[in-house]
């Protein structure tokens, strides 16, 4: 076990899908910084769909600038009155923003204890917090590490019903060149954590 996954008190392969979480989220709250293009472009993948979509990564990060990767950001996600996405569960699952997917999710996190940061303005059901948030259950940001029980509660309801799409989505989309491996690295990610929920018990 790594250090890392020893001082949280969980096991080294938690400790990987916490900083896959973590890692997708950062690419999707906000434009990835020069610090994070290098963290991208120092990743290696193997053969399997998710190890792909990581060296595809790699290797765009490594020729790209964050001015560029910015611009890609704000067409996708920002755009002039929206993006060519909308990274929210509600739009997913009701073709509406701040419906009911979103007064559930608010429910869970205070039955969970997890506060919207002050800074954040958007809806909590967006992409990149429910990402956040998986890794916090995981790591115990919230309290104890969720045991697996709780963690596929939250994954089945917030985040299987509509992420695999929306990864797709942003895989296609016509604007993604960076964020395409992303969308495949998300994809990918997301079908290994629901199929490993349902042979927990799920």
């Amino acid at each position: 076990m790594s250090d890392a996954a020893a001082t949280t008190g969980i096991a080294e392969e938690d400790k990987l899908r916490a900083d896959l979480y973590d890692f997708l989220a950062a690419l999707l709250a906000a434009p990835p910084d020069l610090r994070l293009l290098r963290k991208c472009a120092g990743l290696s993948g193997d053969g399997s769909a998710l190890g792909r979509g990581i060296a595809t990564l790699s290797k765009l990060a490594q020729a790209a600038v964050p001015s560029s990767v910015e611009r890609e950001f704000n067409d996708l996600f920002i755009g002039l009155g929206r993006g060519e996405l909308l990274p929210y569960a509600s739009f997913y699952l009701t073709g509406f923003l701040n419906e009911k997917p979103l007064a559930q999710l608010r429910r869970d996190m205070a039955a969970a204890s997890i506060a919207r940061a002050e800074n954040v303005f958007e809806p909590e059901d967006n992409i990149a917090s429910l990402m956040e948030m998986m890794a916090g259950l995981i790591e115990g940001r919230f309290g104890a590490p969720a045991p697996v029980a709780r963690q596929r509660e939250f994954f089945n309801r917030h985040i299987a019903p509509w992420a695999g799409h929306f990864f797709a989505d942003l895989e296609g989309a016509k604007g993604s060149v960076f964020y395409a491996p992303v969308g495949a690295i998300g994809r990918a990610f997301m079908a290994i954590e629901k199929e490993g929920f349902r042979l927990s018990g799920g």
